[in-house]
């Protein structure tokens, strides 16, 4: 299988928005590995294009984030996907690029807005040698880092969506667990699939309260994989967990649909009766609160592969 690499340049990128009218900046063949070096950030959520790498700062200067703030490196086709297919995203690496990472606090937006109404950002050194950052107020942080956005194309018919709202398509999932080793499953909506990424993360709690994590550059290196099997959401094997994605602005309604979504997937790999698998999922599925600020919510339910084995 072939590799490939795609950097991140103004023709490279795209910047708040998903699209299924985006051509592709690179084919591969299934089974091909990509490695997508991704920027994070524009001149007001940084301040200071000096930190900045030469590419970064170029997209910057010569693009605007339109609707939302994150810069995307892609799409990437694959040849043979077909709406209905579904394209496994295997994490085989991961890499800090930059020795710091910024934070917001925007008005109206994220957890609590009535609690912190003032605009604050936050540049945060990162000790890439270490895996950690150091906050001014003194809490040292061990780094966890991952890929806030990994999609794929959305419907045609959606028409441009903002890069906020994690949907079908995945997106803006901001799930910690997508660690080195896991495999996204997404539905393809269109020929190719035409997979992006983004929105690199050194570190995030569940919810993602204050609206953003330690959001900073990362490098990742993917082997995308089609499948000829229809998917009606984004799911995730990951080296300890089964994930399945809940997504709504009713944080109740994300919670319902991720637990559907696993006892649907239970009933699939064990052949269980759905009821069957409601109960397990009494005792042995963790529902988590993924994240509380992207319009749509984010629940994850979780399952030990060790109990399925």
């Amino acid at each position: 299988m072939a590799t490939h690499t795609l950097g991140p340049t103004p023709a490279t990128v795209h910047w708040g928005y998903l699209d299924a009218k985006i051509p592709p900046r690179l084919t591969v063949d299934s089974g091909d590995t990509v490695t997508i070096d991704t920027v994070s950030g524009g001149l007001a959520d940084v301040g200071d294009t000096s930190i900045m790498l030469p590419h970064h700062r170029e997209i910057c200067e010569k693009l605007r984030p339109s609707p939302g703030p994150h810069i995307l490196t892609g799409p990437v086709a694959v040849r043979g996907a077909e709406p209905g297919d579904t394209l496994e995203v295997r994490i085989k690496a991961m890499q800090l690029t930059v020795d710091w990472g910024w934070n917001l606090i925007r008005p109206l937006r994220g957890t609590l807005p009535e609690d912190y109404p003032e605009f604050r950002c936050r540049i945060i050194p990162i000790d890439r040698k270490a895996m950690t950052c150091k906050l001014p107020w003194g809490a040292t942080i061990p780094l966890n880092p991952f890929f806030g956005i990994l999609a794929v194309a959305p419907p045609p018919n959606y028409g441009p969506c903002t890069s906020v709202e994690p949907r079908e398509f995945g997106g803006n999932l901001d799930n910690k667990e997508f660690i080195v080793g896991t495999s996204l499953y997404l539905p393809v909506f269109v020929p190719g699939a035409n997979f992006s990424c983004g929105d690199g993360h050194a570190v995030q709690g569940d919810g993602e309260v204050c609206l953003t994590a330690l959001e900073t550059c990362l490098i990742g290196t993917f082997e995308l994989v089609l499948h000829k099997k229809k998917l009606g959401m984004p799911r995730a094997v990951t080296p300890t967990h089964y994930i399945t994605m809940g997504l709504d602005p009713d944080l109740d309604d994300a919670a319902k649909q991720a637990l559907r979504e696993m006892i649907r997937w239970l009933v699939e790999m064990k052949g269980w009766s759905s009821e069957e698998a409601y109960v397990f999922c009494s005792l042995a599925c963790d529902l988590r609160v993924t994240q509380l600020v992207d319009g749509n919510k984010g629940i994850h339910a979780m399952v030990e592969r060790k109990l399925l084995q």
